[in-house]
């Protein structure tokens, strides 16, 4: 159920994308697909129990649309902190870009996670934030932070820093 929930929510970013482009974008603009790697730095805090941390990594993927709005996807797994692996975490998200200066970006996310630790699987609406600056003309560093999963008896938070790479 919690997959055809991601499913939807991703059909409906990727039509509200489409959309959003044939409207407001230049005609000369194509749209840019986009990889990138990361190191993820997550934690999960729980409300008067114990709390978890470890290092893991991100893949993320997307189409930038134009120089303001893409959609990404998200696909993170490993560390473990005692007993509590991270099995994996997976999310489709709107992103809104802030261009600072041609090779500076902020940008914010809002969308959908999934995230299973230790076979206990949660989905939920998820946000982020992040910056990204250009060292060359198709790659890119950045860092972000991203709140997965904020359910009432925890919260799944991580910190990324990584790189991307520009088709």
């Amino acid at each position: 159920m919690k997959t055809l929930t991601i499913s939807t929510v991703s059909a409906a970013l990727l039509l509200a994308g489409a959309t959003a482009h044939a409207q407001g974008s230049p005609m000369n603009y194509q749209p840019s697909p986009y990889l990138g790697g990361d190191v993820l730095f997550w934690e999960l805090d729980s409300d008067g129990g114990d709390d978890f941390n470890s290092t893991g990594l991100r893949l993320r993927g997307g189409v930038a649309f134009n120089d303001y709005f893409a959609l990404e996807g998200h696909l993170g797994t490993g560390g473990s902190d005692g007993s509590l692996d991270l099995e994996y975490l997976t999310g489709a998200y709107a992103k809104g870009i802030v261009p600072i200066a041609p090779e500076f970006r902020l940008y914010g996310l809002a969308g959908f996670s999934e995230v299973d630790v230790d076979a206990d699987s949660e989905s939920g609406f998820s946000y982020g934030a992040g910056a990204e600056f250009d060292v060359a003309p198709n790659l890119a560093v950045g860092a972000d932070y991203m709140r997965y999963l904020d359910e009432s008896n925890y919260t799944f938070d991580a910190a990324s820093v990584g790189v991307t790479f520009r088709f």
